[in-house]
């Protein structure tokens, strides 16, 4: 089979969920509702943070990473897909392709070691509650979000660059919404030998070794709740996870279920589909699992909308006023 090399094309052309004309305004609908919906969710919690001082802790300090990066990650694959529908165009240049990946892996990277983080963080608070403020410093809460930013942008460096040195079939189309690596590499023609053992090492590394820090933490923290004597405190201590553990959950199901999906079924848009899950649903639903279940986030939440709803009229009469 005929080898063509990056230099002698521009484009890939990404599938999409479905090829049916008239699906393709209810999709648009759709995603279109489910980003702005993400983040506006997420810039809500940002920005209740960061105007209430009583959430200037440890805790809702890596919740406010954790949505900026969720805004990112679904930036890096929805607005792209929402053009080619509009344009009725599924091209996507060589160099967008690369681009997109790089950003996708780098942001799927951040969601697992910030969700690690952040059990980190309840296990100090429960497991060494004394000890607490000490333990979770400003310097150390500022290297367990550059860390992570570092190494997960290394790991999409070295996942692109090993990507840049395969050789392409002429056939072109990527069976997905987005460019994902796996199905980027089941493009190549070269062997992909390479390509494919530092994906799996990547999966493993960034995907399992965090996982297993996440069930690690919650292991003690089970530990330490059971041997606390008052329900009341178990109470308290048990409510303080049960969103971060229901983010978890969702986010490592859904990665999981893709997968196994992928591998039970050969259907591109089958996988594309399922993909949508923990690409598009579990960063939308994240802002509510954290807020309804979050008094202090609620309240904060309050605040911030009344202050905007009150400066509003304000603001408009000052001007016509002047």
């Amino acid at each position: 089979m005929e080898l063509r090399n990056v230099t002698e094309f521009s484009e890939f052309f990404l599938q999409g969920l479905s090829e049916e004309a008239e699906l393709q305004p209810l999709i648009f609908g759709l995603f279109l509702s489910m980003y702005l919906i993400t983040v506006l969710g997420n810039l809500l919690i940002i920005l209740a943070v960061s105007s209430d001082s009583h959430l200037h802790t440890p805790m809702y300090f890596f919740l406010s990473n954790l949505s900026l990066v969720d805004i990112c990650f679904t930036s890096t694959t929805i607005p792209k897909m929402l053009w080619n529908i509009q344009k009725q165009n599924r091209a996507i240049t060589y160099e967008g392709c690369i681009t997109q990946m790089y950003f996708f892996l780098l942001f799927a990277g951040l969601d697992n070691f910030l969700l690690t983080v952040m059990a980190y963080d309840r296990f100090v608070a429960i497991c060494h509650p004394l000890h607490y403020m000490v333990i979770m410093n400003p310097r150390l809460c500022g290297l367990l979000v550059l860390v992570p930013w570092i190494i997960s942008a290394l790991h999409s460096l070295l996942q692109c660059l090993v990507l840049l040195q395969l050789s392409f079939c002429p056939e072109l189309e990527i069976p997905h919404f987005f460019c994902e690596l796996n199905q980027m590499i089941h493009l190549a023609c070269s062997d992909t030998f390479l390509n494919n053992m530092v994906m799996y090492f990547g999966a493993v590394l960034l995907g399992g070794g965090p996982f297993v820090c996440i069930l690690y933490s919650y292991s003690k923290i089970v530990s330490s709740i059971c041997r606390m004597q008052s329900a009341q405190g178990k109470y308290k201590a048990f409510s303080t996870c049960v969103s971060h553990l229901s983010v978890v959950s969702f986010f490592y199901g859904t990665g999981v279920g893709v997968y196994l999906s992928s591998a039970v079924t050969q259907s591109s848009y089958s996988n594309a589909t399922t993909s949508v899950m923990y690409t598009v649903l579990t960063p939308m639903l994240n802002p509510f699992i954290y807020s309804l279940r979050n008094k202090d986030i609620k309240r904060a939440l309050k605040r911030f909308l009344g202050m905007v709803v009150i400066k509003g009229p304000v603001v408009l009469w000052l001007k016509n006023f002047t």
